[in-house]
């Protein structure tokens, strides 16, 4: 694992995901598998493969090792990934958006401002984890900065919640800890097509308010 930093950052976020892709196009012999999050890099090696091609003076962590700095150092070029702006429909409505009230009450705001505040930033994918398709985003707005719930609740799919700064969508129907403010209902994750993920990390997303008809509509596939 290369650790740049324990913090929501955008730069190392932009750092980690061009290290990421430039591996991912150009991968070090031996290498299974990168996974990026926030502010670390994970790469997973086979040490057999790697073992057989050395001399026993190296291993094949060294040897990784290396091979990662030559990326980190410049000897690589960094590959800048296209960033996608997506907006995602959502309906705040008190039966989608459950923990409303709870984030009005603490925060001492109207929802209405809850959710005027939540559709006017665009947040940055920082990473996918947890379930497939889930979207780590941020950063919202300090005043909807809402903690997790102490104890983790059913979550329908497509529930749009908070955590610290964080926001994010449900894509399956799950536990969660998350206040939920609203529910989207777009598909996050279809198996049936070639890239089964609706979000990559580094992509933007909006959020836009809609009504409970129009809800059932996009829903229904009629939209």
């Amino acid at each position: 694992m290369v650790d740049f930093g324990n913090s929501i950052d955008e730069s190392i976020n932009k750092l980690v995901h061009s290290v990421f892709y430039q591996l991912q196009s150009d991968p070090i012999p031996g290498m299974i598998e990168a996974v990026p999050a926030y502010s670390s890099l994970t790469i997973y090696y086979d040490v057999l493969f790697i073992r057989n091609k050395l001399s026993k003076q190296t291993t094949a962590f060294e040897w990784i090792t290396e091979k990662v700095n030559s990326y980190l150092s410049g000897e690589k070029k960094h590959t800048e990934v296209e960033s996608v702006l997506i907006k995602i429909p959502v309906c705040y409505e008190k039966e989608y958006g459950p923990d409303l009230d709870f984030i009005a009450l603490k925060n001492n705001i109207s929802v209405e401002e809850i959710i005027q505040r939540h559709i006017a930033t665009i947040y940055r994918v920082y990473m996918l984890g947890f379930l497939p398709g889930f979207a780590y985003m941020g950063l919202v707005d300090e005043k909807i900065v809402s903690p997790r719930k102490q104890y983790p609740a059913p979550v329908e799919a497509g529930s749009v919640g908070i955590a610290g700064r964080q926001t994010g969508i449900y894509p399956f129907r799950s536990p969660g800890g998350w206040q939920i403010v609203g529910r989207t209902p777009l598909k996050l994750f279809d198996k049936e097509k070639t890239n089964p993920v609706l979000f990559k990390s580094g992509d933007t997303v909006q959020f836009y308010s809609i009504t409970k008809n129009e809800f059932e509509s996009i829903k229904s596939g009629s939209a």
